[in-house]
């Protein structure tokens, strides 16, 4: 089977894909964005492209190593890269996902994490393995819709309020960097459009998921 972007290499190290990174294309129109990761000059790709209708694009060999997440860390995995399966949405970066582009990822999302056995943990947004430089998917993405799908996860009202906020994230899987990005991260994915310091909330949240979804269960 040919694929449309030549813009990948072989992943590192025998490493095989524990995490799925979605993005948003952050251009105007689908069509833009294909060309974009199409093209060798740009030195961008990523395995699927979904358009705003739903139609799923397969850019690159799931088996190879696509060139989508950039510096930034989830976890020990440094070399995001190698191994994972990124998920391109059709989106300016400032609009909804429409149901059909929604729907298309669970569908896709559900196949891939069974081919590669990926956990629902390991499922996770560009700002998340990049906190300081990624704002995507973005606040309007709706990361509830697929934890109740199974497909992602979400925090219980469990964790402890007085756990430490940095510890917990780091157990978590989130990269050691400066802590307003990472919480500015943790909101963004988890509580969108708060802002302000550190709570009590942040911090319960972030311990329910440190305790149960701990980055050494993806290793």
């Amino acid at each position: 089977m040919a694929f449309a972007s030549p813009n990948s290499g072989d992943r590192r190290e025998g490493a095989r894909p524990s995490l799925i990174v979605i993005h948003y294309t952050a251009m105007p129109t689908c069509a833009e964005a294909r060309a974009r990761l199409c093209d060798p000059a740009a030195e961008v790709s990523a395995h699927w492209l979904i358009a705003e209708d739903g139609t799923c694009d397969q850019l690159v060999d799931e088996a190879r190593r696509a060139w989508h997440a950039g510096a930034g860390a989830w976890g020990g995995i440094t070399d995001v890269n190698s191994h994972s399966i990124g998920i391109e949405l059709a989106n300016p970066g400032d609009a909804p996902f429409p149901e059909p582009q929604m729907a298309a990822l669970e569908r896709l999302l559900a196949v891939i994490m069974a081919r590669w056995a990926i956990h629902r943990e390991g499922v996770i947004g560009h700002s998340d393995m990049a906190p300081e430089r990624k704002r995507d998917p973005g606040p309007r993405f709706d990361w509830q819709r697929l934890a109740r799908s199974g497909l992602a996860i979400w925090p219980r009202a469990e964790g402890d309020p007085s756990a430490d906020f940095g510890i917990s994230a780091r157990t978590f899987g989130y990269p050691d960097v400066a802590p307003d990005a990472v919480l500015a991260a943790f909101r963004l994915r988890f509580r969108p459009g708060v802002h302000g310091p550190e709570d009590d909330t942040d911090r319960a949240m972030v311990d329910d998921l440190a305790r149960r979804f701990p980055f050494n269960r993806l290793t």
